[in-house]
C-alpha cells in the first residue's frame, strides 16, 4: 500500500457503456506501487477499455479511478463528479504512460524528436535536458544507435521499443501496455518483452493486457482474467494459471493449450 494506506491505484465500481453496450460491468481492482499485473481474457472482454479508462482516454460511465488518492479524469464537488478540463487532464496523463498495439510514432520526425517532443511541450523540459533524457531511455531499451533515424526504417519491434522509451521520457508513475506485441512478427516479440521484463525488475508499476502467457507467468505478480466485462478471476499469477477456480477461467486456459 501507499502511504496512509491509500492504494497506489484504486479502481472502484467502474462501468462503461458505449450506447446500449455494457462493456465494463463493475470493475474493482487495487494495485500496489511496483506491482506488475497482467490482464488476460478473450477478445471483447473489456481489457483494452479498462486500460483506456485508467488514463481517461475513455470516461467512465459510473465508478471512480484514483492514482495515489487523486481522482483520474474528474474532480469531486459535494457528492458529484465533474470532468476535468483539458489542462488538468493533460497534467494527470503525464503520470500514466501508455503503450499501444500500434506504435503511433510520427513518421516525419526522427526517433530522438519523437521522444523529446512531449517532455518539451507538456513538461516544459529544456531542449538539451530533454535530449539527454531521451538518449538515456533509448539506451535503456537498446536503441541508442537509432536516435537520428526515422521510424519507417525500423522494424516493428524496434518501433515498439522506441514507443516504450517515449513513454518513459515522461517519467510516469504507472505504465499501461495494451497488447504491445500483438502487431509484431513472432521473431520480434521477444525483444519487446525483454525490455518490459527489465522495467518490471526496475520496479515500474505496470498493467499489461497481453496474450503472452509465458511473460505473464514469469513477470507478473497478479493475473486478472476478464470475461464479459467483469473480473472473472484474480490472484497471484501462479495460482490463477495453475489452478483456475471458475469455469470461464478454466475454459480460457484450456483453449490456449
Amino acid at each position: 500500500m501507499s502511504a496512509g494506506n491509500v492504494p497506489f491505484l484504486a479502481i472502484e465500481g467502474v462501468h462503461k457503456f458505449f450506447g446500449a453496450d455494457h462493456i465494463l460491468r463493475g470493475i474493482d481492482l487495487q494495485v500496489d506501487k511496483g506491482e506488475v499485473i497482467c490482464i488476460l481474457g478473450r477478445s471483447g472482454s473489456g481489457k483494452s477499455t479498462l486500460l483506456r479508462t485508467i488514463n481517461a482516454l475513455e470516461p467512465v460511465s459510473a465508478g471512480r479511478i484514483a492514482l495515489n488518492g487523486e481522482l483520474i479524469g474528474y474532480h469531486e464537488k459535494g457528492d458529484r463528479l465533474y470532468p476535468l478540463g483539458a489542462v488538468a487532464l493533460a497534467r494527470q496523463r503525464t503520470k500514466i504512460g501508455m503503450v499501444f498495439q500500434g506504435f503511433n510514432l510520427f513518421p516525419h520526425m526522427t526517433v530522438l524528436e519523437n521522444i523529446t517532443m512531449a517532455p518539451k511541450m507538456v513538461l516544459s523540459v529544456p531542449a538539451r535536458e530533454a535530449e539527454e533524457q531521451a538518449r538515456h531511455f533509448l539506451e535503456k531499451v537498446g536503441m541508442s544507435d537509432k536516435a537520428s533515424v526515422y521510424p519507417t526504417s525500423l522494424s516493428g519491434g524496434q518501433q515498439q521499443r522506441v514507443a516504450i522509451a517515449r513513454s518513459l521520457a515522461m517519467k510516469p508513475e504507472l505504465i499501461l501496455f495494451d497488447e504491445p506485441t500483438s502487431a509484431l512478427d513472432p521473431e520480434l516479440v521477444g525483444e519487446v518483452l525483454s525490455v518490459m521484463q527489465q522495467l518490471a525488475a526496475d520496479g515500474m508499476t505496470m498493467l499489461v493486457v497481453t496474450h503472452e502467457l509465458r511473460f505473464a507467468r514469469d513477470v507478473s505478480d497478479v493475473t486478472v482474467l476478464m470475461h464479459n466485462g467483469r473480473i472473472e478471476e484474480m490472484g497471484p499469477t501462479k495460482d490463477v494459471m495453475s489452478a483456475p477456480k471458475t469455469k470461464a477461467a478454466q475454459g480460457f486456459f484450456a483453449s490456449l493449450n
